[in-house]
């Protein structure tokens, strides 16, 4: 495989105002863009990008992705959890806790995130991007490990993570069963492409051979592979740049 991530995408009914917020949360810049799409930039060693699509459709239930936002200290934790709220975050409970160390957060969307304790194991220190956290199974995180031929970090309980070789080497992880029953398309979902020299045809002939299915979500005449994962989460797989 030669697949690897180059964006996280979210769906929006109001992807200006998303992209705004989260450019000025991780002081990332906004790229040339349509009114329908958007694309946040990295300005730090982060080797993908968000990218914030229009759709129609509201927020429903939980996202299987969020991010975990890296902090150097305690007080680093709290005072970018207070800086994120005055752009426009709100504090969340998720049922966390009141012992909980990590703060959770929601953008303008309702996208829940946590602003996490200094020290944890699981995150990058390169980017204040420092995971993406994911709900799934075994083998949705054993898929991705091969897809993005990224080694397991960790593996325990069912629960996986994989460490991106690229840029920050931002963490994924999958916390295992039980996973919450899919309601629609994902708001958040990962998009991938071969690295230089590779053949996207080929790429998806290899996804498909580990698990992965073609999907329709109404994509047309996309220049992008719309597939889903063996936990049924779409992502596209785009042509090397």
């Amino acid at each position: 495989m030669t697949l690897r991530l180059v964006s996280l995408t979210w769906d929006s009914q109001g992807p200006a105002r998303l992209a705004a917020f989260w450019a000025e949360a991780l002081e990332w810049r906004i790229a040339p863009h349509t009114p329908e799409r958007l694309t946040v930039t990295p300005t730090d060693a982060t080797d993908f990008a968000f990218t914030f699509a229009a759709s129609d459709e509201g927020k429903v239930g939980a996202n299987r992705i969020h991010l975990d936002l890296s902090t150097q200290s305690l007080d680093d934790q709290h005072e970018t959890a207070a800086r994120l709220v005055s752009l426009g975050a709100s504090r969340v409970d998720i049922g966390q806790g009141p012992d909980a160390r990590h703060i959770v957060l929601a953008d303008p969307d309702g996208n829940a995130f946590c602003v996490l304790e200094p020290g944890n194991k699981f995150v990058t220190s390169a980017s204040r991007v420092g995971s993406l956290t994911c709900d799934g199974t075994r083998a949705v995180g054993c898929f991705w490990s091969q897809a993005l031929a990224s080694p397991l970090v960790w593996e325990h309980n069912q629960e996986t993570a994989i460490r991106i070789p690229d840029g920050a080497q931002q963490f994924v992880t999958w916390g295992g069963p039980p996973v919450p029953a899919k309601r629609g398309k994902n708001r958040l979902h990962l998009d991938v492409a071969p690295r230089p020299g590779g053949d996207r045809e080929a790429e998806v002939e290899s996804l498909l051979s580990l698990g992965a299915s073609l999907i329709d979500i109404g994509q047309r005449d996309a220049e992008w592979t719309v597939m889903a994962d063996p936990d049924g989460n779409e992502f596209c797989v785009y042509r090397s740049a």
